[in-house]
Order: structure tokens, then sequence, then C-alpha cells
């Protein structure tokens, strides 16, 4: 595996991509709340650092730690002592910890970068520190992308304390992207901390040699009133310097699953962002979130952001991390109103989480709303906060403990060593919650809209719904097989374990473009969400409206309106569409391209409907609303999938995004995939009318037992709503607000330059399809509409994709496989197995998988050189060039 220098982990090759990087650890924190610095803190820190060691991991050298750390106060006796030269007061200097390239040319680099960007943001420079390190407390891997390691020292004249943090965290910004200007690119040059208040030792270490590593940490000068650790464990991720924690201002156990929407939101959402704090000073800081980071650096990297925006630690805690809140929760008007509020200013970072904080004044720590990770802690009555991922972390005598407990799902303790004294949950939230009017500010600028949600009406069914349900590619499967079962019980049909169906790309029919992803699954969330046991903490609500700045707290963040669930029915749909409110107008779109003009007009029709979402967002409409329902005269329906995530992806790049919402009325979903799959690429409600003509259809035509047309729509939504719990459990998410935007699927059998222009961020490992495939799989469905074969006007097909029919789909299960197999081994049949065996892996006739594609030679015939990769065989195969 090629590993870059610079970086020091490999780079995205193969199935391997730094983007998926998660750590699953061990944090503790220790605070002395009535502010008294001593190195016993710091010594104690590492004792609890030392005692989580089997929460962390060590590489197969058996050498090289997966990470760890410890940040404290700015141990200000030991730096006047080792420095030579002079320190300002306590407070009016800042110190920087940095990783440098072990190139001296590069580190030169650096150092110049530091300096310029110093003078230019008003910083003078009082001089640097090379870290003693003692390189024999590691080896391996660590050893051999060990850093330079060096401090330096700033001041600034006349800025308050707060004014001097924030001051320094827009030196580090304008620093890293000075640096990567001149550097290109890389990982080896990293900033672990850059403040007035803290300062943090960390590496690609163990516990046990963190001491040892860092001669700093021993020293008996080296006081401090807060010590925050952490012991990294790199679950199926890569470890290296910079990824090792604590980070800035938190130490993480756990993963944030929701990490590619939270990153796709804040990117969209920080062109709005303005604040007099930050003043012209704000574009400095952009983007919000590195790249290449973990998901715990990018979690802190917004904490920072927000932080020092204006709000407290804690609150910007409980906004990026808020308990589960609602009618079934017994928590006050004014907390819900709290969390309310702030839940349409920003999405959770949701994922198992058990959090430790601090900007060195104030800390604490926190849990997700499902609660899956563990934190325990102890306060003595000497005034000793002591908590970590388990207990007996520190010997206390049972005679010196005041109080001990374990933090609940979305529980906050918070530590203020100003006034001495620790908060609990409901005493922090509850001042929070009183600090402005959240709850009157939900309640005076909500957008109702009459009629919405109400009820499901009676739906109608409209003229030629056959020849309509044959342009969306319905087929007798999907009513008998999906529809009919969602409406009747309301809840997703059970099929068996696996699909042995020709993958999307390899069949001989055309396919919706749904069918080419498959989501990701969570691969290290334990124990996993169930949506069923913990429905209370998941949501499926979400809204509608422009955030605008949310930087700056004001009741017009709160002019939203709130979907209880972002399925509508067409009365809903109808609505949103004949809204009055001035400050809420809704567009439609027709998503359509010539059927005359063949494969390549989907491609000028995408660009058309994304210039022209574009403007009417320009001009002031907050809904765009993308329909495929009764389309001109010879056009052909678009992908929804991709007309939505073309418009997303058109609205983010002009910085619009959050200043509409997009709703697709769209005839083509009906299955659940499909619904998350509009979600997940951008889609904010979606009106399936017809699946739900279908299903009033079937009620009309009493194939349903009991239902009229109403309850029947009413099971229908019921069994998506119940379906999108699952699929989002499966990546350990929650809420509906953190899965929107977030991508997190993978493309089988679509190009990559296609899936980079469409559906960018995308992994496509294999290659295959582009646009002019895609348009070509429309216009045969548009076609079997309106030029059915002579008898079949009238009737949907039987597509045999989910049981196998002659004729239909291929399957690598038929008649013949399975009663070979059941002859084989009923009657110890060796030719008979071999018989199967030859059907299965020889897949000439019924092309089905990716391996199907692959001649293999022996083994000793094979030559590297000669291995045909799959993209270059799929390309070959699609083209028509390679056929079997």
């Amino acid at each position: 595996m090629h590993t870059d220098m610079k970086t020091n982990y490999p780079q995205p090759q193969g199935l391997y991509d730094p983007r998926n990087e998660h750590d699953a650890c061990g944090v503790g924190l220790i605070v002395d709340i009535n502010a008294n610095s001593s190195h016993k803190i710091v010594l104690d820190g590492i004792k609890v650092l030392d005692r989580l060691l089997h929460r962390g991991a060590v590489g197969a050298d058996l050498q090289t730690g997966d990470g760890a750390g410890i940040l404290t106060q700015i141990p200000d006796e030991f730096f006047r002592a080792a420095l030579p030269f002079e320190l300002p007061p306590f407070g009016e200097y800042a110190a920087a910890m940095m990783f440098l390239p072990q190139s001296e040319a590069d580190a030169q680099a650096c150092r110049g970068a530091i300096k310029i960007a110093a003078a230019d943001e008003g910083f003078e420079i009082l001089g640097s520190r090379e870290v003693e390190i003692d390189k024999s407390a590691i080896g391996g891997l660590a050893l051999e992308t060990c850093p330079k390691i060096e401090q330096f020292f700033l001041r600034k004249e006349g800025l308050s304390d707060d004014e001097l943090e924030r001051a320094l965290y827009v030196l580090r910004r304008v620093i890293e992207n000075k640096a990567e200007a001149q550097l290109g690119s890389r990982d080896d040059f990293y900033i672990c901390s850059l403040s007035a208040r803290t300062i943090v030792y960390k590496g690609l270490l163990n516990a046990p040699q963190l001491k040892k590593f860092y001669p700093d940490l021993s020293d008996e000068k080296f006081k401090s009133a807060i010590s925050l650790v952490h012991q990294r464990y790199s679950t199926n991720t890569f470890p290296s310097w910079p990824l090792a924690q604590p980070f800035r201002y938190l130490a993480h156990n756990g993963e944030i699953n929701t990490i590619r929407g939270n990153i796709n939101q804040m990117r969209m959402r920080q062109e709005h962002f303005e604040t007099p704090l930050f003043g012209a000073d704000i574009k400095k800081t952009l983007p919000v979130i590195r790249p290449r980071q973990s998901d715990s650096a990018s979690l802190d990297n917004a904490v920072e952001f927000y932080h020092q925006a204006g709000r407290s630690m804690a609150h910007t805690m409980l906004m990026l991390v808020p308990q589960a809140w609602g009618k079934s929760f017994h928590i006050s008007h004014d907390i819900q109103g709290f969390f309310e509020y702030h839940s349409g200013v920003c999405e959770p970072w949701d994922g198992p989480a058990a959090l430790a904080f601090t900007n060195g004044v104030q800390a604490g720590a926190l849990l997700d709303r499902n609660g899956l990770r563990p934190a325990r802690y102890t306060i003595t009555k000497g005034g000793l906060f002591v908590l970590a991922s388990e207990a007996g972390v520190l010997d206390i005598a049972p005679e010196e403990v005041e109080s001990k407990g374990r933090l609940r799902p979305g529980e906050i303790i918070y530590i203020d060593t100003q006034k001495r004294r620790v908060l609990r949950d409901a005493q922090i939230k509850t001042i929070l919650a009183r600090e402005k009017p959240y709850r009157r500010w939900v309640q005076e600028n909500r957008i109702e809209l009459p009629g919405i949600f109400e009820s499901t009406e009676a739906p109608s069914v409209g003229e030629n719904l056959v020849l309509r349900q044959k342009m969306f590619g319905y087929t007798r499967e999907d009513a008998d097989l999906i529809l009919k079962p969602m409406a009747q019980e309301a809840k997703e049909p059970i099929g068996s374990m696996g699909n042995d169906a020709a993958l999307s790309v390899l069949s001989e029919r055309p396919q919706l473009l749904y069918d080419y992803f498959k989501q990701l699954f969570a691969q290290v969330t334990n124990p996993p969400i169930d949506p069923i046991r913990e429905n209370l903490v998941m949501s499926l609500m979400t809204y509608i409206g422009n955030c605008g700045n949310s930087l700056i707290e004001t009741p017009k963040l709160a002019h939203l309106l709130k979907l209880p669930c972002p399925i509508l029915t067409n009365r809903d749909i109808s609505c949103i569409r004949s809204s009055k409110i001035p400050t809420f107008q809704a567009a439609t779109i027709k998503a359509q391209f010539s059927a005359e003009g063949g494969e390549s007009g989907l491609e000028a029709a995408l660009e058309s409907l994304g210039a022209e979402a574009e403007k009417l967002v320009r001009g002031g409409k907050s809904v765009i609303i993308l329909t495929d329902k009764n389309l001109d005269y010879g056009y052909a329906p678009m992908p929804m999938l991709l007309a939505v995530s073309a418009v997303n992806s058109r609205l983010a790049e002009a910085g619009l995004r959050y200043a509409a919402g997009i709703v697709a009325e769209t005839g083509e979903a009906r299955e659940i995939m499909h619904f998350a799959l509009l979600l997940g690429y951008g889609a904010t409600a979606i009106n399936p009318y017809l699946a739900i003509e279908t299903i009033a259809d079937m009620a009309s035509n009493s194939v349903l037992q009991n239902l009229d047309g109403a309850r029947a729509v009413e099971n229908y939504i019921t069994a998506i709503k119940k379906g999108l719990l699952k699929i989002m459990s499966k990546m350990g998410i929650s809420t509906l607000r953190s899965y929107r935007h977030a991508q997190i699927f993978e493309a089988i059998g679509l190009s990559k330059d296609f899936v980079e222009k469409y559906f960018k961020g995308t992994a496509s490992r294999v290659g295959g399809i582009g646009v002019s495939e895609v348009a070509h799989e429309a216009l045969a469905r548009y076609k079997n509409a309106y030029y059915p074969k002579m008898g079949a006007e009238d009737m949907l097909d039987d597509a045999g994709k989910y049981k196998f029919k002659k004729g239909g789909e291929n399957h690598l299960w038929t008649p013949q496989t399975i009663s070979l197999l059941q002859r084989a081994v009923r009657n110890n049949d060796a030719a008979s197995y071999k018989e199967y065996a030859e059907l299965i892996n020889n897949q000439a006739r019924r092309l089905c998988t990716l391996r199907g594609l692959f001649k293999f030679k022996s083994a000793k015939a094979v030559d590297i050189s000669e291995v045909e990769s799959v993209e270059s065989i799929l390309k070959r195969f699609v083209s028509g060039a390679m056929s079997f």
C-alpha cells in the first residue's frame, strides 16, 4: 500500500479512502473545581491514560500506538523556567504546539509561513523552542514518521482574553492556508494547539509512551488545573500523528456516522456566516472543517468555530450534539424550545459519542442521544472532578467521595473553574434555555400552512394509470410484492437474505438509477441502533426554510416549516405550492428531457434545470418543486434522483442551497430505498404521487382487504417511515436532519466521471455507465409506455427481479441450479455438484456478478501485469466491445 510521507497514511486507493477515518477510544477528564493548578493534576491525567491502555491499540510492529495525548492549561511556571527569553504576564501570550515536516527545507518553509502570517495578523513572535523528546520511547512506524516538534510563543497587545483566543484562531487558519498554498495538501505540518489557555501534547503513541516521549510532562513545574486525556483505538482506520487526540477542544470516544452530511451542510452554510466578533476575518477561517480529517477532528473544528463565534462551550456542545427532545420527553417547555430552535440552525452530529471537552476555563462531558458509550464520574470532597470511559481510573478513598454517577443519554455535566462550581444537566440546560426567548421565537415564527399533515385525504386515480406506471418502470412485482404489503400491513415487505439478481449494470433490462446505489453500513458502531426499541430517540422531523446566517441568534432563524416526516401526500404538496406567505413561496420546475433528442438531450436538460433552479432561488423562492407529473408532450421524465442531485449540487456550488428546500414530486419513487437515496442526495421532502395513485387503484378494485384509499395511503406512508428509520439505523444515525445530504452510499456500475459530476463525493470503485446510458434506459421506459407490445397495452411487465421467471431478470439461483444442488447434497453426488458449481461460477450465458467478468488462470500461470482491472472490463462490456 502506497503511503505518502506528506500525510503519514495512505492516499485513496483500491477500497481505502481516508475520508472514512473514525475512532473508538477511551477518554478521561480531571478538573480541580477550585482552579488550583498543580503537577499532580497532570500526573493524575497520565495515570488515567495508563489505566485506559486497554482501550487503545498498537500496530503490527508492537511499538506504534494508535495515538495518545493530554491537553492541559498553559504551564506558565514551566515555560518561564524553560525558555531563554522573557514572557509577558500569564494570559497575555500564547503557545503553539506544532508538528513540522521531517525535511528541514519543508520545515523551514512552514516556519516562514508562520512568521509571515503572524506579521500580517499583528502578532509578535517572542521566540520558539524545540520540544524535548525521547525517541527511544517509540519505534516502528511511529519513529519512522515522527515529525519535528516545536513550540512558538506569540503576543498581541490590546486584546481581552476572549478576543485573543479568537485572534489566535484566525491566525492558525491563516497559517494553515498559507502553508497549504506553499507546500500543497499535506498533513505532516500540523498545529496541535495555538492558545493562550491550553496546550496539547500528543502523538502516535500508546499511553505508557506519552510521559517518556515528552519529558516536559515529568517536570514538577508543569502545572495545570485541567487534564483532558485520550487513548485512541483506530478501528478500521489508519493512525497518524495529527489524528491522535485530544484535539484543540475535545476528546471523543465513538463515531460520528453523519460526518459526510455534517461536512456537506457546513460547506453549504458557511458562505452565509457573519458576526461582528469576526468581522471581515471570518473569510480567513473558511473552510470551517479542514479536508482529510477524521470524524472527531472535524467535530473539533465545528466546536472551535461556534465557540469562537460567541457561543459558550456548553451551548456549542448542546447545539451540535443535542439530546432527544419532543412531546415524549419530560423536559421543561423552555428547554424544549431551546432544542427546537437550534434544530433549525444546525443538524446533529450524530453517532455514538462520549465527549469530554474544555477551553481551558470551562470543562465538561456529554453523551449523545443514544448513550451508547460509557462515561462515569466522581466528585471528591476536596473539589476534584474525575471522569473517564470507566470507573476505577484513579484510586479515591470512599470517604473522600462526595458524589459519583454516570452520564445518561443526552446528559451533560459542566465545570466552570472561574465560578468554582459544577453544573448538572438540568441546571446548565435551564440556564442556556433562558438566555434568549427561544420558546417564544419558535412559537411566533414557525410557518403554518393550513391543511398540511392534518389527515390523509381520499386519493384519486388519474387517467392512463398503466401508461404512466410503465413510463416509470413499474412492474407487477412492484405492485404485488412491494406496494400491496406496505399498504395492507403498514410495514416493509419481508424477503429472504441476499439478492441473487444480476447487478443493474449487468442486467439486460432497463434499470432505475436507484438500483445502481448501495447504502454503506456503520463499520465501527457497536452496539448498533435498534429502530424499534430505540424509536424514542430517532426522528424523521425535518424543516423547509431559509436558515441564513446562523451565527447571530434572531427570531428569523425560527421562521421554518416543520415537517414531522419527509413524505408528502398530494394535499400536502398542494398546500406548499399554494402558500400565501410572502417569505415562503414555491416554484415548480418540470424534470423532463426531449424524447426526440435521444441520449444527448439529458445532459443539456440537466444543465438547464440547474440554471433555472438557481435563477428562481436568487429571485427569492423558498421551495423548488421538481416534478415529473403532467410533462410536456414528447418529453420523457428525468431520473428524479439525478435531477435532485444535480439541482442540489448546483445550488450548493452557488452558495444558495440553504436558501431553499428541494421537494421531489415524483412518480418514480416507490420503494423505501428510493426515498432514502433522494433524501441522501439533497431532497427535503418527497411526494410519491404515482405510488399513491397505484395504492388508491388497488383499494378501489378491492385488491386490498378491508381498506379504503385514505387508510391504505396512510399505511403506505407509515411503512416508508419505518423503513427509513431502519435504513438510518444501519449507519448508526438517529435523525433525518443528519441523514439528509449525507451521501452515505456507494455506486456500483456508474462511471467515475458521471458520479464526480452529479454525485460528487460518492465512491464508485469499479466504474461503469454514464449519462448517455442512463438516458437510454429512461427512454426505453418511455417507449415501452407509449409504444407497448401488442396485447400488453394494459398490462405491467413481470420483470422477475424478486422471483425467478423465465425470460425475466437473470438470477444465480435458478430452478436448474437449485435442483442440482439438492441432488448433490441428498445423493452425495459429486458429478451433480460439479455441474452446479460450473453453472454458478461460469456466468457466460447469464451474467450476474462482477466476478463473472473475470477469467481466472491457474496460480502458477498468473502474471499480475496481465490482470485486467474490473473497471476496464466493465467499460468494454457496457460499450458492447465485450460479450459473453
